[in-house]
């Protein structure tokens, strides 16, 4: 597995870029990804975040955006507002998570 560096710190990432470890993120890590595409953390970028964390910590697959919509209560038009282009893929990236299952 490749291994990136980022404000001091290295992970392990898969050949897309992900996380392969999850306890190898962190917040501050979320922050420095985020400013790599140009996006800047806002309470409801951390809401989305922080949802997608709860909701795998039991094995659960990386949340789809109908799951953040059901499950978290997210509108999804918003969630594309907050994390446009691909949102249920950035969303998971920045969240330290695998890519979600469908996601292209």
């Amino acid at each position: 597995m490749p291994t990136n560096t980022l404000g001091g710190r290295s992970f392990e990432v898969n050949d897309e870029g992900f996380l392969t470890r999850r306890d190898d993120w962190s917040e501050e890590l979320a922050v420095d990804l985020a400013a790599l595409i140009d996006l800047e953390l806002t309470d409801a970028h951390w809401a989305a975040l922080r949802f997608m964390r709860k909701d795998t910590e039991g094995g659960t697959p990386t949340p789809t955006l109908r799951r953040m919509q059901t499950v978290g209560g997210f509108d999804i038009k918003e969630l594309y507002r907050l994390f446009p282009g691909k949102p249920a893929k950035k969303m998971a990236w920045l969240a330290g998570l695998p890519k979600p299952v469908g996601c292209v």
